[in-house]
């Protein structure tokens, strides 16, 4: 006779399943599981089994045990997990790439049909063309507002309808259409909210960053620094090469109106009396980086010339 487990058992084994995993992992993606059946979550823990496990439960019993086993253990980074508790979320405990893991996730997403009362998570437009429907179902478009004809004893669509907007609810006439013309406008599945690595807590959208994308905003931030010290006077090691440029040029133009000079200056000074010395000087740098492109253009051209074949290299000799 199989003895029944008692709820106070399961708690017991839950929290204890939810400490070990929280001492062996420190990588955690939160999930909300909205419109997700028991057996596409089986599909997911199938999926990720090896490299994560995803766990269920009550949010207060959740809050509870991370509460309980940061006192225990002395993990305050753990607590940072109790505020993303809010709704019907799952946690998904990870050793892998975290983004490799959220794309894993978001690949077991099973289409679903649009029920009444239901929000609509995306746009639904119907397309046009013959919907296969007899004349007789004509009133479900004209409650509706979709215009329609009749071709070959069918009923078809004439333009593209925005049949619900994101955010409102599915109506009755709306869901009956849809469902007569086997519509199934809505996708279902685990949806990464937040992620939490080693304490830090951070949305998704930073696992999709590459490198050229942090190299892009590091360079921001330098411009933005240098911008800034350039502005108030307040030199940094981004601003530094700029200020002494600025401070050269100063100096240079002080140079230049009156009689104090230095050895760059005096370069400087001899062009402006005698302009042509700074032509004669220019033309040879104009020349090599005109003469650059054409000895580079040749060399290209000897490069794609084929190779002309001698009578040795073809075996035989014109006179044999």
């Amino acid at each position: 006779m199989v003895t029944k487990v008692s709820k106070a058992d399961k708690k017991i084994a839950y929290d204890q399943k939810l400490c070990q995993l929280l001492d062996e992992y420190s990588q955690v993606l939160i999930a909300v599981a909205d419109n997700v059946g028991s057996n596409q979550l089986q599909n997911i823990r199938k999926g990720l089994r090896g490299d994560s496990i995803v766990l269920m439960g009550k949010n207060t019993m959740m809050k509870r045990t991370i509460r309980v086993h940061a006192e225990k253990t002395g993990n305050q980074a753990i607590l940072n997990l109790i505020p993303l508790l809010v709704g019907n979320v799952g946690l998904i405990f990870t050793k892998g790439d975290l983004k490799e893991i959220s794309e894993e996730v978001a690949k077991y997403k099973v289409g679903a049909p649009a029920r009444v009362g239901l929000v609509a998570p995306v746009d639904v437009v119907v397309p046009p063309g013959n919907t296969g429907l007899d004349p007789s179902q004509t009133s479900f478009f004209q409650v509706l507002n979709i215009p329609t004809k009749i071709n070959k004893g069918t009923v078809e669509i004439i333009t593209p309808v925005e049949l619900i907007r994101k955010g409102d609810k599915v109506g009755s006439s709306e869901a009956a259409l849809l469902a007569k013309l086997g519509i199934r406008p809505f996708s279902y599945g685990l949806v990464v909210l937040s992620v939490y690595d080693n304490g830090s807590v951070f949305s998704p959208e930073v696992l999709d960053l590459t490198e050229d994308d942090l190299i892009e905003k590091f360079a921001l931030g330098v411009s933005m620094v240098t911008s800034l010290s350039l502005a108030i006077s307040y030199p940094t090691l981004a601003a530094a090469p700029h200020m002494f440029i600025n401070g050269y040029k100063n100096v240079l133009a002080i140079a230049v109106e009156t009689d104090y000079s230095f050895p760059q200056a005096d370069k400087v000074k001899e062009y402006l009396e005698d302009p042509s010395k700074f032509a004669v000087a220019a033309a040879p740098v104009a020349a090599a980086d005109s003469g650059a492109a054409p000895a580079a253009a040749k060399e290209e051209e000897k490069k794609e010339e084929p190779a002309e074949e001698s009578d040795d290299d073809m075996g035989f000799s014109l006179f044999d």
